[in-house]
């Protein structure tokens, strides 16, 4: 009975002199197994460079630390690495300059949603159904890639910091898109330092051209090469973009460009429907006096200018209002993810989870009057029926490659 009960006490001891000893030895022993990328042991000293620093952070105890960073490595994809590998620092800039890296700021335990990931899923397998589908039709649905004229890469914007493709279609929601490639290419900075506010980036900046590095831009610099580096880069880069209802954004462009004083829409495209389709044979030379008399080209006139074939003879649909399937060629790209706008934060949310730099920029969300699908019916209440199918047949490759329904309410009234 003695013999037993001093067994039990030697266990205990034993069990408590364990724990004590993993606890102190926890950091030098225990946490170099968790990681399956980082040595075990530093290994003998050889003189060398010391590596870049990370920027000082504030953190939890090294236990706590170690342990959430081995549960971040099952929950989102990569090496599972506490932080993204710091580039080498190869300038001799001013101290601000060694904040180029942009670090993630804490380490998210979070998950995709499922609703998300599978609606994600169904888009991107319907436009592939719909690109093998011959009963979808439309010019330069079947050509290859090296067909597609250099000035049509135009809206390809390249990130090759975070290898990812982004093609912009003007009114879904470009603007802040845009300002997001821009921080994360790092192609503005503000004393010395990259840009991390997307909100803070001038909005004639946004629309910059030189602000983006666009696949038509290859051939200047990569020459005889560009077609080929291209198409490495659409292998292995991440490709996305974003669409909305081919009739709502026809709205929104309507009312961005002619509903507001835009003088370069009004010399360029207004004064052309207010003559040929608005009984105005000499309109206001500017917009300003056209806005000050009520002078402006109506919807319906907008769509007769879209359905006229004089239209495109003279020159191609101006991009705020070209189809999708023209601006992207998403028959030639295998996109890897296709956002709507319709679900724009929570696809927005998604993707950039997906990209892993959702700790480093967030979508900006939007507080501007947006254009609403049930506003619909009233716009096009002043457009003749058949000119409705007309427009319909000009934009039904979008409609069914991006999964939008037809509006039979429109099209049958």
């Amino acid at each position: 009975m003695g013999t037993s009960r001093l067994f039990r006490i030697f266990v205990v001891l034993g069990s408590a002199f364990m724990i004590l000893l993993i606890i102190i030895y926890w950091d030098d022993v225990g946490v170099s197994h968790l990681y399956l990328h980082t040595p075990v042991s530093p290994g003998p000293k050889i003189p060398h460079a010391p590596p870049p620093q990370r920027p000082q952070t504030s953190r939890t105890p090294s236990f706590l630390s170690d342990i959430d960073a081995f549960v971040n490595q099952f929950l989102e994809p990569g090496t599972g690495e506490p932080t993204d590998p710091v580039p080498p620092d190869t300038s001799n800039q001013s101290e601000k300059a060694e904040e180029r890296y942009i670090p993630r700021r804490e380490w998210k335990i979070h998950l995709t949603p499922l609703a998300a990931e599978l609606r994600e899923r169904q888009r991107r397998r319907l436009l592939q159904e719909m690109c093998a589908n011959d009963s979808v039709v439309f010019p330069g649905k079947n050509r290859s890639f090296d067909d597609i004229p250099n000035k049509e890469l135009d809206h390809l914007i390249v990130d090759d910091r975070h290898g990812i493709i982004y093609c912009y279609v003007p009114k879904v929601a470009c603007s802040n898109w845009k300002r997001i490639m821009i921080v994360l290419s790092e192609s503005m900075l503000r004393d010395g330092v990259p840009q991390r506010d997307p909100l803070a980036i001038p909005r004639d900046l946004v629309h910059n051209s030189s602000m983006h590095f666009t696949f038509n831009k290859f051939w200047k610099r990569y020459g005889k090469f560009a077609k080929h580096l291209m198409k490495v880069k659409l292998k292995k880069y991440t490709k996305f973009l974003f669409v909305r209802d081919p009739f709502v954004r026809l709205i929104s462009a309507y009312r961005n460009k002619f509903e507001l004083r835009n003088e370069d829409f009004y010399r360029r495209f207004a004064q052309v429907m207010l003559r040929r389709y608005g009984n105005q044979p000499t309109p206001p030379a500017s917009v300003d006096e056209a806005f000050s008399v009520g002078i402006h080209p109506s919807f319906s006139h907008f769509i007769q200018y879209l359905l006229d074939p004089q239209t495109e003879k003279e020159m191609p649909f101006n991009e705020h209002w070209r189809q999708v399937y023209r601006l992207c060629h998403p028959c030639q790209i295998q996109y890897d993810f296709v956002g709507h706008l319709e679900t724009a934060e929570e696809d927005a949310e998604h993707l950039l989870r997906q990209l892993r730099v959702d700790n480093v920029v967030e979508f900006p969300t939007s507080h501007r009057n947006l254009t609403a699908s049930s506003w619909e019916a009233d716009w096009f209440s002043t457009v003749p029926v058949e000119a409705r199918r007309e427009l319909y047949k000009l934009y039904e490759p979008d409609f069914r490659l991006f999964g939008y329904d037809r509006p039979e309410w429109i099209l049958n009234e």
